[in-house]
């Protein structure tokens, strides 16, 4: 089965990228749009922030091509309230919505974390037997970067090497980032890096890859630095330039509420 590169950014709806990314005078509802003919998957930061209705998710489906993938960020309810403890509550929260999801459709999940605690090889087997990516996370140092592959795919969050969601990628980050991306793509591991279980070997095999840059507090440099990440990588934009088979036309959004 092919394995893909996704490039893409942390949310879609900034001030400061009107005028500079977006072409001046873009209407606001115009800009996700805009965005996924650029990129091939976008994180959605809302979800993360509050629940979103059903009605929303059937928005921005509908507003992307076939193909464009959406990551979507666990609840802070979930992983900052509750701290992964007792989450079963949360399914039972007043109000809440979700989307139905077609039992074809594949679901992935990631862990991002931002402790050193979880630096232990049996959290590293745990993603495994989950089938669990390891995000790959760069943070200027404050939080520990590790490499390890627990999954068939790769996810990566890029929030400034040098200062936390401010500073931008020179080429020379870039052109380390390119790297590593073609080795986890093409089946092999960096050379260099940090791994917590350093003696496991994961299987040989093509992987997706997916990476998101949040980098800056004004997300400025963020879908500038993607874009040249693509160049380097040699990918063309939009999610209608994967391969066909990847993109099949979608079948209607069906929201439900629970």
């Amino acid at each position: 089965m092919a394995a893909y590169i996704r490039i893409g950014v942390s949310g879609w709806r900034y001030a400061p990228w009107r005028g500079v990314f977006y072409p001046r005078g873009l209407p606001q509802r115009a800009e996700l749009a805009y965005a996924a003919g650029v990129f091939t998957s976008i994180e959605i930061n809302g979800s993360f922030y509050s629940l979103q209705r059903p009605e929303c998710y059937s928005s921005w489906y509908r507003e992307t091509p076939n193909g464009f993938v959406f990551a979507v960020k666990g609840p802070r309810f979930i992983t900052h309230m509750l701290k992964l403890r007792d989450c079963e509550r949360a399914r039972w929260m007043k109000g809440r919505t979700c989307l139905t999801i077609e039992p074809a459709r594949r679901i992935r999940h990631a862990l991002e974390f931002r402790h050193p605690s979880f630096l232990q090889p049996s959290l590293v087997k745990l993603l495994h037997r989950y089938r669990t990516a390891l995000v790959v996370a760069e943070t200027a140092g404050l939080w520990p970067q590790a490499h390890d592959v627990t999954a068939d795919f790769m996810y990566l969050r890029l929030h400034g090497d040098r200062e936390i969601y401010r500073s931008g990628y020179s080429r020379q980050a870039l052109s380390r980032w390119a790297k590593r991306i073609r080795a986890w793509h093409s089946g092999s591991e960096p050379a260099e890096g940090m791994k917590i279980a350093a003696d496991r070997k994961p299987a040989r095999r093509m992987r997706d890859v997916y990476c998101y840059f949040d980098n800056t507090d004004a997300k400025l440099r963020a879908p500038f630095d993607a874009r040249s990440l693509m160049r380097d990588l040699e990918l063309e934009s939009g999610a209608e330039a994967l391969d066909p088979w990847r993109a099949p036309q979608r079948p209607p959004a069906v929201p439900a509420a629970l």
